[in-house]
């Protein structure tokens, strides 16, 4: 007797599920492990110590160019719909607040 193989099913566009889900159907909000949202977390972290001023701003740079890189990689790669979204808006908003910086 053989059983029928399951292939993953594609959701309707409208579904909540289908925002959420990669193409094999797992549910992908978040992943391990995420090098560039890693170098961001802890430069947010140790810019909330008292730094020298060009300290303070290498830091900066340096947590704004990790979410760059990870608003880049999911807007390419994400792995759903919801990730790819999330990564254009992060990196809309990205670049919007470095040319307010430099206007």
């Amino acid at each position: 007797m053989t059983t029928p193989t399951s292939a993953p099913r594609r959701s309707n566009p409208t579904s909540a599920s289908w925002w959420f889900r990669s193409a094999d159907g797992r549910l992908t909000v978040w992943q391990f492990p995420n090098p560039a949202l890693a170098v961001w977390f802890v430069a947010l972290v140790v810019g909330l110590l008292p730094l020298a001023p060009s300290h303070a701003a290498t830091v900066e740079g340096l947590r704004r160019g990790a979410l760059v890189v990870w608003a880049l990689d999911e807007l390419v790669r994400g792995s759903s719909p919801f990730r790819r979204v999330l990564g254009a808006v992060v990196l809309v908003g990205q670049l919007a607040s470095l040319a307010m910086d430099w206007g």
